[in-house]
């Protein structure tokens, strides 16, 4: 830790270092931009499907699976107040492949993440631009493979179909941009303008320097939360309580009508609206005070965005039926145009633009300076921690963070950036959690976070303990059907249209997930952790077992990846590699 400590202090960088401008209300607002964006605006629409009225349930388990999270982050803040985020704390906890897995991982929600954001950012400008007639060809507006998608479906359709189909006003412009784009030989040029030229914008905003982004993004913090107050306002004079209870597949009134099942598979829309809260600590070494103010800036974004999400759900399954969300990607203008509000609508979009454009700030922000983090310890070239001289900021690292989020625009869609962003969020999460039950614990210092300790010895076993004992009674099936894996009686496996690892893959998740209790509970036994990281662990492993085999596959793969990088250069070029040598 005081390796770690050196580099990133004013006297480790000198009179290249990066600037040291932002107090905890600066920090609380980048949290607050990063989270309340394309997660609320967006994806909020898909959780709400498949949900209903339950998804606010998930809302509170993320929620609280995130405090606890933040809980740990905080506690690393405060002794390694250095870029870095969740990367850092790992190098610090774990050692160098851990900390290079994770900082692998991070750039999938960060750089990636950012795709989904550029994504949603058009989709609303578009929106914008249509309600004030001004209107850019289909093909410039939507990913090539989005174009592709509806095409495909539309085309296997059959007359009655083709109707309902086209009433869906998205899949009637994908179809066009198909059909009437300009054609490169054999190529189609579809492709979202409006996502590009917002990447480029902001990977200049964030070029020039750290305060210019700060009051940037102050200014439009302040301005989305007004606007979502007055989204949950209005939206609450149209609320239908019987929403909140519609009918299910049994013909049963019911808060969660696809079961439990359906409110843990929105986990990846849900959990993606959190993500942002842990870009906070990325910006330890532009903090005036980072061991103090760390902290109470990602506490603070966390608890009001739980709040916020959590009404905005009550809001948008209450003023129309759950159903009505399927396949929409702008839920907030959503309800409004059921209720023929067009100020609203009007109003939500422009809001929407300002919201996902401080998130691509943020997020934009964050992955240079890991990468940084990274090249500093060796794992990547000297050329990711130049510091510009005139601007002070990761001048390469953030250069080509603007490309990574950019090329990708050109040929991929939101549902796959979507899931690929979440797991691997939850996967750093639940390092640092595990991270923090491995340093020392220390003696409490006025003015920096202190993170309670709770003797978890014998709590976390029976806490453990209970919720077996609780589920064995209350759900007597529950164990022996993931135990189950005969899938002969399930429908769509005897048509072929899942796989056997479709099904199976909830039900190793959850078998891995109650192993690993198990054996954290056996730990605690023993090693006497504390009870917060322990939870921490816990919640996110569990919302992990939502994950589908398609999320698991491309996650594994993308860290297949990142193993083989390390081993060609990080390995050989690293710090603790050059120290062995020496």
């Amino acid at each position: 830790m005081e390796s770690i400590l050196k580099e990133g202090s004013d006297d480790g960088h000198g009179a290249t270092g990066l600037k040291r401008v932002l107090n905890v209300r600066d920090l609380t607002f980048f949290g607050i931009a990063a989270i309340i964006g394309a997660g609320s605006f967006s994806s909020l629409g898909d959780a709400c499907f498949k949900g209903g009225p339950g998804v606010v349930v998930l809302f509170i388990i993320c929620g609280i699976a995130c405090a606890f999270t933040a809980f740990c982050y905080s506690e690393f803040a405060s002794r390694i107040p250095v870029a870095g985020s969740a990367y850092t704390y790992a190098y610090a906890s774990f050692g160098e492949l851990f900390a290079w897995i994770i900082g692998w991982a991070l750039i999938m929600e960060y750089s990636i993440g950012n795709i989904y954001v550029a994504f949603s950012w058009s989709d609303y400008f578009t929106s914008f631009l249509h309600k004030v007639n001004v209107h850019m060809p289909d093909y410039l507006t939507c990913s090539y493979q989005e174009a592709k998608k509806a095409f495909l479906n539309y085309r296997e359709l059959t007359s009655p179909e083709q109707l309902e189909f086209l009433k869906n006003q998205a899949n009637a412009e994908l179809i066009n941009a198909w059909n009437n784009c300009p054609v490169a030989g054999s190529l189609k040029m579809i492709f979202d303008l409006p996502a590009l030229v917002i990447n480029v914008l902001i990977t200049t905003l964030v070029y020039i320097g750290i305060k210019e982004s700060r009051n940037f993004s102050n200014a439009m913090v302040i301005l989305k939360l007004a606007v979502v107050a007055l989204v949950i306002i209005v939206g609450a004079y149209y609320i239908n309580p019987d929403n909140w209870f519609p009918v299910n597949d049994a013909g049963v009134k019911n808060f969660m009508p696809n079961g439990f099942g359906g409110v843990m598979a929105a986990v990846s829309g849900v959990f993606f609206a959190y993500i942002g809260f842990d870009a906070v600590s990325v910006l330890a070494e532009e903090s005036k005070n980072p061991q103090r103010d760390l902290p109470r800036g990602m506490t603070y974004s966390l608890v009001i965005c739980t709040v916020v999400y959590i009404l905005l759900a009550l809001v948008l399954t209450g003023v129309v039926n759950y159903k009505q969300f399927e396949n929409v990607g702008d839920p907030l203008a959503k309800i409004f145009e059921v209720k023929n509000v067009g100020w609203m609508q009007l109003l939500v979009s422009v809001c929407a633009v300002i919201a996902m454009t401080s998130v691509l700030l943020v997020f934009q922000m964050g992955q240079p300076r890991i990468w940084m983090s990274m090249s500093r310890d060796g794992l990547l070239p000297p050329v990711f921690q130049r510091i510009h001289k005139k601007y002070k900021t990761p001048s390469f690292a953030t250069i080509l963070t603007g490309v990574v989020v950019g090329l990708p625009i050109l040929f991929t869609d939101k549902t796959f950036v979507l899931d690929f962003t979440s797991i691997a969020t939850l996967f750093a999460f639940v390092l640092v959690c595990g991270g923090v039950l491995l340093i020392p614990r220390k003696e409490k210092e006025a003015g920096r976070f202190n993170m309670p300790y709770i003797n978890a010895q014998f709590i976390f076993p029976l806490l453990i303990l209970a919720a077996i004992i609780i589920l064995a009674v209350w759900a007597p099936g529950y164990f022996s059907d993931i135990l189950n894996f005969n899938f002969s009686a399930n429908a769509d496996y005897a048509a072929n249209k899942v796989s056997f690892m479709d099904l199976a893959t909830p039900k190793i998740s959850l078998i891995i997930f109650w192993l690993s209790c198990i054996i954290l509970s056996i730990f605690a036994l023993v090693k006497k952790y504390s009870l917060i990281p322990l939870m921490g662990v816990a919640t996110c492993l569990y919302l992990l077992t939502g994950m589908t085999k398609s999320n698991w596959a491309w996650f594994l793969g993308w860290l297949l990846l990142g193993l083989v990088i390390y081993f060609f250069y990080g390995y050989k070029k690293s710090r603790l590699a050059n120290a062995e040598q020496g």
